[in-house]
């Protein structure tokens, strides 16, 4: 391209600039969406799990920051911003007059049509929503079955379904009679069954946010009460209620192995502790041995007093370790795994939840006799009934389906022997679920041949969503949640699917949490608040997003959350709902559950067990992103605008990413970090976590060409000069910040063809980045010293400056702390030493502080941490003169940028740090050492 048309080209573009490539409330935006995470009624997150689901917050600031003009002037600017912070908020979700104003500037901005906005990755489908919230006609793409299937009931059916419509059956307009309400589940009270009065069924006054006539959510609610009553009669046996009325919520089983002590042999119940209710009641199981069987008794608050040298946080197992209570033998991890594959293993159903009306808190006991007996019932009836089921369904009943063994993402991989999905689930779980799925089936197959295929076809989706939620709360995965809430934990408390040890049952007839009625309730939540964005559907695609069933230069705007390198196996995961969906709504998708499982092969993600190894992984995803890239770019509209979402805490995703983003022709004009998260989420405890997200703007427009590396690295310093001073005063920190940095950086270096060097070496992303980190690293050491002092320090002190600043004391990946000890100058495989704080954890590392260390290590410490830790250690001890001899002999004693290392080092960890708590004691008297330092110092040389 001549230089003449690109400079039209790029001037066109600036005449299209957005909002968000000027200016977006980055802090506002990120509270709206930490916020919304906390909402449980009417949100997506609670029509069906999936996972790393985008805010709808920050989904519906950044598509309308999108698809609406740049601000004229700053008058304008503040106005457009302080609109993005109402918009964003949860309860201005439904908010007509907001949305309308919205509607009506992006409809302006697109001259008058709605702008075509898709999303190839739309997984748990949050943009798509958001963009049809706004008005624009949207589009919705994912590769994965159960993603699909979760759009459909996100954004298609409640939009189509939610409001009278034309053929709706004639049993379901709101002026005719309802049908006579079916006998209700009855409460055991006194010895009969109490009958009560059953609503309408076409209720149009149901849904909190609306009284408009709602025939889905009245529908799901009907058929959701005839499934549960239905149910109810087959299952009520298996979940009685004590003499008492007391109803059973939760079922406490421990697996079991047996002692490997040749002269024991007894059965060990695998507990990782024994704490039935911590916190405002203190209760918990206590082992012991009687006459030589292990009894249980319950203790604590309102029962046994608990004995004084007991404590329940201590368990029978630990990292697959396992201590016998008979004989106080240890069965090592190797030796458990070998057991469960031998299926040498076992369950003890050991204790019983219940809850009681008018009393408050729930009720424990030790499981009886009676309650095994049950259980065993269930066996039996499962076998008959999965043998009744299985011509009736053409496969069988129960998923039989292969789990991956190689993967360590699930249980299978863990080396345990589990090999079938319907291994995660015990007898009475699954007779409960496939109880229900029948209940479920039958509905479909009648009602769908009797009237309104596709309205019946949504109806019994949501069912089937009940039936997962089931599931959910109903696999051997669960754990009981003894610091209150619910009482069981769901089987994804991570995006795993762990070993748990002992698990809790759950009672699908609890009314109060983890059973069918909440299902349906989360639901009907859902409909009702979905029903109100739009009344024209997304229109959404099983494909996959290297090749799109679209035209080229069809959309204005790609809004996406790409996979994050090898962050997720949505696949893998997915299959625990997919075995289930087969069963109960399979028959009416048969595009969708065609396979046996959840297609991988095509899956983008960095699966080095799927593709053989890391580099080969790496390759694939690469490859594959570049591909789904350009294929972003050939479906968008000359000029089109995409913002993608990318939150990966290694330097080698974000490598990946931005040589995709270089390869598919699209230029970066801005890039936004949001932190949506919520504070103390689990995969943030142990190891570095990122709290930021990263949006990236780009566009479809003519690139630079050839850009010299030496200038593109002067104009990348100049660039994140601005931009990492914006950052830190944003309170950006951390592993956020470098990442962040990096998001800034890709404005530079995206908008080139490809930068070359004067060797004629095209620059890839993987130098690109070592120059941000630097540039970045440079500043922020600046920043935490208050400046003045940053040349004055060792490039090992710097480095562990740093690394408390960003990652605190958490484990860090090797390659990832590697680039960190890189940018301050330093090959961290040569600092590994026996007596050093830089230790490697197998494919981690970790940085000691002066608690881990010992004196004897630090007999002759030359580096200024080192002597900081000997210094802290001496305080520690009250050996004061050693301690001031430490310091002076290294000339670190009166050094203001040793204490205001110091001090840094302080103010990055937290309050509960042991590290955090010596140095604060050691700044406090730091007067007094220096005045000693001085003295010792003056002595020596009087002598």
């Amino acid at each position: 391209m001549s230089n003449g048309k690109q400079a039209k080209g790029q001037n066109e573009a600036r005449d299209f600039r957005r909002f968000i490539e000027e200016s977006f409330p980055v802090k506002e935006v990120g509270e709206a969406s930490a916020y919304e995470k906390n909402i449980r009624q009417g949100h997506i997150s609670t029509l069906h799990i999936w996972w790393a689901r985008r805010p709808l917050a920050a989904s519906r600031a950044t598509a309308y920051a999108a698809l609406t003009p740049a601000p004229k002037d700053a008058e304008e600017w503040q106005k457009k911003r302080d609109f993005i912070v109402q918009l964003s908020q949860w309860e201005n979700s439904n908010n007509q007059s907001l949305l309308e104003r919205a509607r009506r500037e992006i409809l302006e901005a697109n001259g008058g049509v709605p702008p075509k906005v898709l999303d190839p990755f739309s997984g748990g489908g949050s943009y798509p929503l958001e963009a049809l919230r706004l008005g624009c006609e949207s589009y919705a793409n994912d590769y994965n079955p159960v993603a699909v299937l979760v759009e459909k009931a996100t954004m298609e059916y409640p939009q189509k379904f939610g409001r009278p419509f034309e053929g709706m059956p004639d049993w379901a307009k709101p002026d005719l009679t309802p049908s006579p309400s079916p006998e209700k589940r009855g409460e055991k009270g006194k010895g009969k069954k109490k009958q009560e009065e059953q609503p309408a069924l076409f209720d149009p006054t149901i849904g909190s946010e609306s009284t408009d006539f709602n025939p889905l959510l009245n529908a799901v609610r009907y058929w959701g009460k005839h499934v549960l009553e239905e149910a109810y009669k087959e299952l009520e046996e298996f979940y009685p209620s004590d003499p008492d009325g007391s109803l059973p919520v939760g079922y406490i089983w421990a697996r079991t192995i047996p002692c490997q002590n040749p002269s024991c042999g007894k059965e060990i119940p695998l507990m990782r502790g024994f704490w039935l209710a911590k916190g405002t009641r203190n209760i918990a199981l206590y082992p012991e041995v009687v006459k030589g069987d292990l009894k249980f008794r319950v203790v604590g608050d309102d029962y046994d007093k608990m004995p004084k040298d007991f404590n329940p946080e201590n368990g029978t197992v630990n990292r697959a370790v396992a201590t016998c209570l008979h004989c106080g033998a240890v069965v090592d991890g190797e030796t458990t795994r070998k057991l469960f594959q031998d299926k040498k293993s076992g369950q003890r159903l050991i204790a019983v939840a219940l809850i009681k009306r008018k009393t408050k808190g729930k009720i424990y006991r030790i499981a009886t006799n009676k309650d095994i007996d049950i259980f065993h019932k269930a066996e039996q009836v499962l076998k008959q009934k999965r043998e009744k089921l299985m011509p009736e369904w053409g496969m069988d009943p129960i998923p039989d389906e292969p789990m991956n063994t190689k993967d360590p993402n699930t249980v299978a991989g863990r080396g345990y022997g589990y090999t079938r999905w319907e291994e995660l689930f015990n007898s009475r779980q699954k007779l409960s679920l496939i109880t229900f799925i029948e209940k479920v089936r039958q509905i479909a197959v009648h009602q769908i041949d009797n009237q309104n295929p596709e309205f019946f076809k949504a109806v019994a989706t949501y069912l089937a969503f009940g039936i997962d939620r089931l599931a959910d709360f109903g696999s051997t995965l669960c754990l009981w949640n003894y610091t209150g809430g619910r009482g069981v934990k769901g089987t994804f408390a991570r995006q795993a699917l762990p070993m748990v040890w002992d698990y809790a049952e759950a009672n699908p007839f609890n009314p109060e949490a983890a059973g069918w009625e909440t299902a349906i309730e989360k639901n009907n939540d859902w409909i009702a608040h979905a029903s109100l964005t739009s009344n024209k559907p997304v229109i959404s695609t099983q494909s996959s997003a290297v090749s799109l069933p679209y035209e080229e230069n069809y959309f204005d705007a790609i809004l996406t959350d790409p996979p994050y390198y090898d962050n997720i196996n949505y696949a893998e995961l997915s299959d625990f709902f997919y075995v289930w969906l087969k069963r109960s709504i399979g028959f009416l998708y048969p595009e969708l559950f065609s396979t046996p499982l959840v297609p991988k092969q095509g899956e983008i993600v960095a699966n080095a067990i799927r593709q053989g190894g890391q580099e080969k992984a790496t390759q694939f995803f690469d490859e594959m992103l570049k591909k789904a890239f350009q294929e972003t770019y050939r479906v968008l509209k000359p000029n089109g605008i995409a913002v993608i979402v990318y939150a990966h805490k290694s330097t080698k995703g974000w490598e990946v990413l931005v040589d995709s983003l270089l390869d598919s022709n699209l230029v970066v004009t801005e890039a936004w970090p949001l932190d949506t998260e919520r504070e103390g989420r689990v995969n943030s405890q142990e190891t570095a976590a990122l709290a930021s997200s990263i949006y990236i703007v780009a566009r479809k427009m003519p690139r630079n060409p050839t850009g010299f590396y030496n200038d593109v690295r002067n104009e990348l310093q100049q660039h994140l000069d601005a931009k990492l001073h914006r950052l830190w005063e944003e309170g950006i920190g951390g592993g956020d910040f470098f990442i962040a940095a990096i998001g800034s950086a890709i404005e530079v270096f995206g908008k080139y063809a490809q930068v070359m060097d004067y060797e004629g070496n095209i620059v890839r992303a993987d130098r690109l980045l070592e120059d941000v980190r630097s540039i970045a690293t440079n500043y922020a050491v600046k920043q935490i010293l208050h400046n003045g002092f940053a040349a004055e320090i060792t490039p090992m002190a710097r480095f562990y400056v740093l690394w408390r600043w960003n990652y605190g004391e958490a484990l860090v990946p090797f390659d990832e702390a590697n680039k960190l000890a890189h940018s301050c100058g330093l090959d961290l495989s040569l600092q590994f030493s026996k007596n050093g704080f830089i230790k490697k954890e197998k494919e981690f590392v970790r940085m000691l502080g002066p608690q881990g260390r010992k004196l004897d290590d630090l007999d002759d410490p030359r580096d200024m941490i080192d002597v900081m830790h000997k210094a802290l250690l001496l305080w520690e001890k009250g050996q004061r003169s050693e301690m001031v001899k430490a310091l002076s002999d290294r000339g670190f004693g009166k050094s203001e940028a040793f204490y205001r290392v110091a001090q840094a080092i302080s103010e990055t960890l937290p309050l509960e740090s042991k590290e955090k708590k010596l140095l604060d004691g050691f700044l406090a008297g730091r007067d007094r050492v220096q005045e000693e330092v001085e003295k010792s110092e003056s002595q020596g040389r009087l002598l």
